[in-house]
């Protein structure tokens, strides 16, 4: 099945949700407490997905993933982007659906920034060894008492 990755809306909310938080759940087993979907957490995402930066990619016409982008948050810097989200349902973990959305939020990232940013959990193995396949380089920067730390991504002419 081809995967299709276009713009994401607020309509999108829920099925993003449900995607984010199975991913949560079965990704962070260990590392953070579970989530549950809820009104407020929907009504949160159509406002994100409303203000743009975020993708979704279907797979045989179900959203089974996103991904999101926007300046540096941490540190603040106008030079430097940051991979914001980028979530798949656990359906279809090792299908393709991760890496062609991190293809577009590079493709989004390098037409803005010329270096950018991502934040993960300290022990999250399974999440650093998909952005070290990537690309990503750690650089040993760190956040909330440890638990977080950070991967850069240095863009030239030919990235993809």
């Amino acid at each position: 099945m081809p995967i299709t990755i276009r713009p994401a809306s607020a309509d999108d909310a829920l099925r993003v949700v449900e995607v984010y938080v199975d991913s949560w759940n079965a990704g962070f087993v260990g590392l953070m407490p579970p989530i549950a979907l809820d009104e407020g957490r929907v009504a949160r995402w159509a406002g994100e997905l409303a203000e743009g930066n975020w993708w979704v990619a279907e797979y045989d016409g179900v959203v089974a993933g996103l991904v999101g982008v926007g300046p540096s948050r941490d540190p603040l810097d106008p030079q430097l982007g940051e991979l914001d989200t980028i979530a798949v349902d656990p359906t279809y973990w090792r299908t393709g659906i991760g890496t062609a959305l991190m293809h577009k939020a590079l493709d989004e990232l390098a037409a803005g920034y010329p270096e950018a940013i991502l934040w993960t959990l300290a022990d999250y193995d399974r999440g650093q060894r998909f952005y070290a396949s990537t690309g990503w380089q750690p650089d040993s920067n760190t956040r909330d008492n440890g638990h977080q730390v950070s991967y850069r991504f240095t863009f030239s002419w030919n990235h993809t």
